[in-house]
């Protein structure tokens, strides 16, 4: 479980009214049956989630339920009793009302929203390096961060979304009506498009949840077994299930994936089916904009090999963790604060009391997005296999033939992309 603490520049009452706005939109544009027009995406884009906002978890049906609330938070409690008329009032009946808002309530402990500078980083870092991606998979899209930086960049890319809270699903539907939007979570993905993608790429749910996947579950592999009783765990195996031979997978992620000794047998399976492009350890800072908490990341790019004849080094040390003298979990691969992006280190306290490294960046966003690319930079030119993805991507490009409405365009955007390149 990543460390999280309160932010202090981050504005709940700013960033509530404006998710309202978001959803106020949304819902009329689905009863107009019509596109957003530029003003409207503008305030659909400024859509930030609930996870700075987890104040929306106490009750506010009624003016009694105030007695509930830390003094610190009671001024919101208007705007949250506003927040569940307009979620009602635009509900069909109390049955739909009751999904909207806890939907919205499960995705406040998960949903924490990356800076697109960041993101623009790895795409740009991507593509200098001669990657051009024709299906792109984004597998927890929240307000479509990551769908924007890599259209941007990758024009040519089919693009495939999948977000699980409703209310944001349905904003991200209206920022993104030309692409496959799934309203659902990424363990229902249809057709089970496994070896197709060639990019796989998301900050990807935080937390400690399992998932439901009952090829999983009833896998005769342990690891999968074991990756669902924890999100992120499952979404790495998950993701790499979906790339084709040579294609990346790039999340940002909790840093109990690497760090946990629990999840040894996950970073060992990681190791066996890819090649091990970058691990970065990213500021507590990062998300402290988006979601008014300082949380613990690491951005993990693989790619996928399934033919490895053996681990690198690094690959090795991947797989490990060593435990410090106060009790601090540190994974092998960061033998120092060189994998690190940051200005100013401490040591504090996660969640649960225990001593935690707590890494922070003064630069603002545009310095700590400048940083991670000159790592990237360097991790790509010496982990990237070049030949593995284009060999393979060709391969795929050709032989994949779509069917079926998910998949109906996907000929001719290949078509174009390779025409292009």
């Amino acid at each position: 479980m990543p460390f999280i603490s309160k932010a202090m520049s981050y504005n709940k009452k700013a960033h509530l009214k404006t998710n309202m706005e978001a959803i106020r939109i949304a819902f009329t544009l689905d009863r107009e049956k019509r596109r957003a027009t530029n003003a409207e995406r503008e305030v659909l884009q400024q859509y930030s989630g609930f996870g700075g906002i987890k104040c929306i978890l106490n009750p506010a049906e009624k003016e009694s339920d105030k007695g509930y609330w830390t003094k610190t938070d009671r001024e919101l409690f208007p705007l949250v009793m506003d927040l569940h008329r307009l979620i009602r009032e635009n509900s069909c009946d109390e049955q739909e009302y009751k999904r909207y808002f806890n939907s919205l309530k499960s995705s406040v402990l998960t949903a924490f929203y990356t800076p697109p500078e960041v993101i623009k980083s790895l795409s740009e870092t991507l593509k200098e390096n001669g990657i051009m991606p024709v299906r792109f998979l984004e597998p927890s899209a929240g307000n479509g961060a990551f769908v924007d930086a890599f259209r941007e960049t990758f024009p040519q890319n089919k693009i495939v979304c999948f977000e699980k809270d409703l209310l944001t699903g349905k904003i991200l539907s209206h920022l993104h009506p030309d692409d496959k939007v799934h309203i659902r979570g990424f363990e229902e993905i249809e057709n089970r498009p496994d070896n197709q993608f060639d990019i796989v790429a998301s900050n990807i749910p935080f937390g400690d949840t399992a998932v439901f996947d009952i090829s999983f579950s009833k896998s005769n592999d342990a690891v999968k077994r074991q990756a669902t009783r924890i999100v992120h765990n499952y979404f790495f195996l998950k993701g790499v299930e979906t790339l084709r031979e040579g294609g990346l997978l790039a999340f940002i992620t909790s840093q109990g994936v690497m760090s946990s000794p629990q999840n040894e047998p996950v970073r060992e399976w990681l190791m066996n089916n890819t090649s091990l492009v970058s691990a970065v350890r990213l500021p507590n800072n990062l998300m402290t904009d988006n979601a008014g908490t300082e949380v613990g990341s690491d951005l993990v790019i693989l790619q996928k090999n399934s033919n490895k004849e053996g681990l690198t080094p690094d690959e090795q040390a991947f797989i490990k963790t060593r435990t410090l003298s106060n009790g601090i979990h540190i994974n092998n691969y960061f033998q120092d604060f060189n994998r690190v992006v940051h200005t100013q280190s401490s040591v504090d306290k996660d969640l649960y009391g225990k001593p935690g490294m707590v890494f922070i960046h003064e630069g603002g966003v545009q310095a700590m997005a400048s940083d991670l690319k000159t790592m990237l930079s360097v991790d790509f030119s010496k982990n990237l296999n070049k030949k593995l993805y284009e060999d393979n991507g060709l391969q795929i490009h050709h032989s994949y033939r779509p069917s079926g409405q998910d998949w109906s365009e996907m000929g001719a955007m290949i078509e174009q992309a390779e025409r292009e390149q």
